[in-house]
Protein backbone atom coordinates (compact mmCIF):
# COMPACT_ATOMS: atom_id res chain seq x y z
CA UNK A 1 0.00 0.00 0.00
CA UNK A 2 2.01 3.42 -0.67
CA UNK A 3 1.70 6.21 1.39
CA UNK A 4 -1.25 8.45 -0.53
CA UNK A 5 -3.29 4.95 0.17
CA UNK A 6 -1.97 4.52 3.68
CA UNK A 7 -2.81 8.47 4.40
CA UNK A 8 -5.93 8.23 2.62
CA UNK A 9 -7.01 5.01 4.81
CA UNK A 10 -6.15 6.77 8.22
CA UNK A 11 -7.77 10.41 7.31
CA UNK A 12 -11.27 8.33 6.94
CA UNK A 13 -10.46 6.00 10.12
CA UNK A 14 -9.40 9.03 12.18
CA UNK A 15 -12.88 11.01 10.60
CA UNK A 16 -15.30 7.88 10.93
CA UNK A 17 -14.18 7.79 14.40
CA UNK A 18 -14.68 11.10 15.36
CA UNK A 19 -18.06 11.52 13.51
CA UNK A 20 -19.25 8.49 16.18
CA UNK A 21 -17.92 10.14 19.06
CA UNK A 22 -19.69 13.43 18.12
CA UNK A 23 -22.98 12.05 17.51
CA UNK A 24 -24.28 12.28 21.11
CA UNK A 25 -22.83 15.64 21.19
CA UNK A 26 -25.99 18.68 21.46
CA UNK A 27 -25.51 21.66 19.42
CA UNK A 28 -25.74 25.67 20.77
CA UNK A 29 -28.83 26.86 19.19
CA UNK A 30 -29.27 29.76 20.85
CA UNK A 31 -26.63 31.61 17.97
CA UNK A 32 -28.65 31.69 15.27
CA UNK A 33 -32.46 29.69 14.76
CA UNK A 34 -32.16 27.31 12.13
CA UNK A 35 -34.93 26.01 9.37
CA UNK A 36 -35.66 22.14 10.35
CA UNK A 37 -33.87 19.81 8.72
CA UNK A 38 -36.25 16.56 8.65
CA UNK A 39 -34.28 12.91 8.91
CA UNK A 40 -35.82 12.50 5.26
CA UNK A 41 -33.30 15.43 4.34
CA UNK A 42 -30.17 14.40 5.58
CA UNK A 43 -31.08 11.04 4.46
CA UNK A 44 -31.38 12.27 0.70
CA UNK A 45 -28.28 14.38 1.77
CA UNK A 46 -26.21 11.45 2.29
CA UNK A 47 -27.30 9.55 -1.08
CA UNK A 48 -26.34 12.50 -2.82
CA UNK A 49 -23.02 12.92 -0.61
CA UNK A 50 -22.38 9.19 -1.70
CA UNK A 51 -23.81 9.57 -5.82
CA UNK A 52 -21.42 12.86 -5.82
CA UNK A 53 -18.56 11.25 -4.42
CA UNK A 54 -18.91 7.85 -6.64
CA UNK A 55 -19.21 9.99 -10.01
CA UNK A 56 -16.43 12.10 -9.04
CA UNK A 57 -14.06 8.88 -8.28
CA UNK A 58 -15.00 7.42 -11.84
CA UNK A 59 -14.15 10.27 -13.65
CA UNK A 60 -10.62 10.05 -14.77
CA UNK A 61 -10.08 14.12 -14.88
CA UNK A 62 -11.16 14.91 -11.47
CA UNK A 63 -9.67 12.29 -9.12
CA UNK A 64 -12.18 12.37 -6.74
CA UNK A 65 -10.41 11.48 -3.58
CA UNK A 66 -8.82 15.41 -3.75
CA UNK A 67 -11.94 16.74 -3.32
CA UNK A 68 -14.58 16.70 -0.29
CA UNK A 69 -18.18 16.84 -0.85
CA UNK A 70 -20.62 18.13 1.48
CA UNK A 71 -24.49 17.94 0.76
CA UNK A 72 -27.27 20.49 2.69
CA UNK A 73 -30.77 20.45 1.62
CA UNK A 74 -30.07 19.39 -2.20
CA UNK A 75 -26.90 22.22 -2.41
CA UNK A 76 -23.52 20.35 -2.84
CA UNK A 77 -20.26 22.48 -1.89
CA UNK A 78 -16.88 20.93 -3.34
CA UNK A 79 -14.07 21.73 -1.59
CA UNK A 80 -10.59 20.69 -1.09
CA UNK A 81 -7.03 20.91 -3.80
CA UNK A 82 -7.14 20.56 -6.85
CA UNK A 83 -3.75 20.27 -9.74
CA UNK A 84 -6.13 22.47 -12.52
CA UNK A 85 -8.86 24.95 -13.42
CA UNK A 86 -9.99 21.64 -15.99
CA UNK A 87 -10.61 19.80 -12.90
CA UNK A 88 -12.58 22.33 -11.02
CA UNK A 89 -14.59 22.44 -13.74
CA UNK A 90 -15.12 18.98 -14.75
CA UNK A 91 -15.55 18.36 -10.75
CA UNK A 92 -18.58 20.69 -11.12
CA UNK A 93 -20.14 19.47 -14.23
CA UNK A 94 -20.21 16.06 -12.87
CA UNK A 95 -21.65 17.01 -10.08
CA UNK A 96 -24.74 19.26 -11.87
CA UNK A 97 -24.85 15.81 -13.43
CA UNK A 98 -26.00 14.08 -10.49
CA UNK A 99 -29.92 13.34 -9.92
CA UNK A 100 -31.10 15.88 -6.85
CA UNK A 101 -28.35 18.47 -6.86
CA UNK A 102 -30.01 21.84 -6.79
CA UNK A 103 -26.89 23.64 -6.84
CA UNK A 104 -23.08 23.28 -6.84
CA UNK A 105 -20.86 25.65 -4.52
CA UNK A 106 -17.36 25.58 -5.32
CA UNK A 107 -14.64 26.11 -2.78
CA UNK A 108 -12.26 24.18 -4.71
CA UNK A 109 -8.35 25.49 -4.79
CA UNK A 110 -5.93 24.62 -7.16
CA UNK A 111 -2.57 23.25 -5.70
CA UNK A 112 0.53 25.16 -5.80
CA UNK A 113 4.47 23.82 -5.71
CA UNK A 114 5.03 19.69 -5.64
CA UNK A 115 4.82 17.81 -2.28
CA UNK A 116 6.85 15.29 -0.64
CA UNK A 117 6.13 12.35 1.17
CA UNK A 118 7.34 13.88 4.44
CA UNK A 119 5.09 16.93 3.73
CA UNK A 120 2.05 14.82 3.22
CA UNK A 121 2.50 13.20 6.72
CA UNK A 122 2.99 16.59 8.29
CA UNK A 123 -0.01 17.60 6.50
CA UNK A 124 -2.32 14.73 7.57
CA UNK A 125 -0.95 15.37 11.39
CA UNK A 126 -2.28 19.05 10.85
CA UNK A 127 -5.32 17.81 9.39
CA UNK A 128 -5.70 15.44 11.90
CA UNK A 129 -4.86 17.91 15.21
CA UNK A 130 -7.27 20.68 13.71
CA UNK A 131 -9.87 18.00 13.32
CA UNK A 132 -9.60 17.39 16.84
CA UNK A 133 -9.19 21.06 18.37
CA UNK A 134 -12.36 21.62 16.23
CA UNK A 135 -14.17 19.03 17.56
CA UNK A 136 -13.16 20.10 21.45
CA UNK A 137 -14.83 23.57 20.90
CA UNK A 138 -17.98 24.25 22.24
CA UNK A 139 -18.80 26.95 19.96
CA UNK A 140 -18.03 25.19 17.18
CA UNK A 141 -19.69 21.92 15.64
CA UNK A 142 -16.78 20.65 14.19
CA UNK A 143 -18.32 17.26 12.77
CA UNK A 144 -20.02 19.94 10.15
CA UNK A 145 -16.59 21.02 8.99
CA UNK A 146 -13.98 19.53 6.49
CA UNK A 147 -10.30 19.87 7.19
CA UNK A 148 -7.97 19.85 3.83
CA UNK A 149 -4.11 20.57 4.56
CA UNK A 150 -1.56 21.11 1.88
CA UNK A 151 1.85 22.07 2.44
CA UNK A 152 0.70 23.56 5.68
CA UNK A 153 -2.15 25.65 4.40
CA UNK A 154 -5.60 24.77 6.17
CA UNK A 155 -8.53 24.83 4.40
CA UNK A 156 -11.54 24.51 6.15
CA UNK A 157 -15.26 23.67 4.22
CA UNK A 158 -18.62 22.62 5.01
CA UNK A 159 -22.17 24.10 6.22
CA UNK A 160 -22.25 25.76 9.87
CA UNK A 161 -25.12 27.87 11.17
CA UNK A 162 -23.11 30.93 11.74
CA UNK A 163 -20.68 33.70 11.47
CA UNK A 164 -19.78 33.71 14.88
CA UNK A 165 -18.49 29.81 14.06
CA UNK A 166 -16.60 30.78 10.78
CA UNK A 167 -14.77 33.22 12.75
CA UNK A 168 -13.63 30.56 15.90
CA UNK A 169 -12.91 27.85 13.50
CA UNK A 170 -11.00 29.90 11.78
CA UNK A 171 -8.80 31.18 14.88
CA UNK A 172 -9.03 27.48 16.75
CA UNK A 173 -7.45 26.44 13.19
CA UNK A 174 -4.69 28.81 13.19
CA UNK A 175 -3.64 28.35 16.38
CA UNK A 176 -2.64 24.62 15.86
CA UNK A 177 0.89 23.66 15.62
CA UNK A 178 2.55 23.82 12.40
CA UNK A 179 -0.29 25.40 10.79
CA UNK A 180 0.80 28.60 8.05
CA UNK A 181 -2.20 29.84 6.73
CA UNK A 182 -6.05 29.24 7.14
CA UNK A 183 -8.47 29.74 3.83
CA UNK A 184 -11.25 29.66 5.01
CA UNK A 185 -14.45 28.09 2.59
CA UNK A 186 -16.84 27.56 4.71
CA UNK A 187 -20.67 28.44 3.84
CA UNK A 188 -23.62 29.72 6.27
CA UNK A 189 -26.70 27.05 6.17
CA UNK A 190 -29.68 28.93 4.69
Amino acid sequence: MNTHNKLLVLTVTLISALFISACGKTEDKAAKPETKTTAGTVIDDSVITTKVKSALLADDIVKGLDIQVETRKGEVQLSGFVDSQEQIDRATAVTKGVEGVKNVINKMTIKTAGTTVGDKIDDGLITTKVKAALLANDVVKGTDIAVETRNGEVQLSGFVNNQTQIDRATEIARGVEGVKNVVNKMTIKS
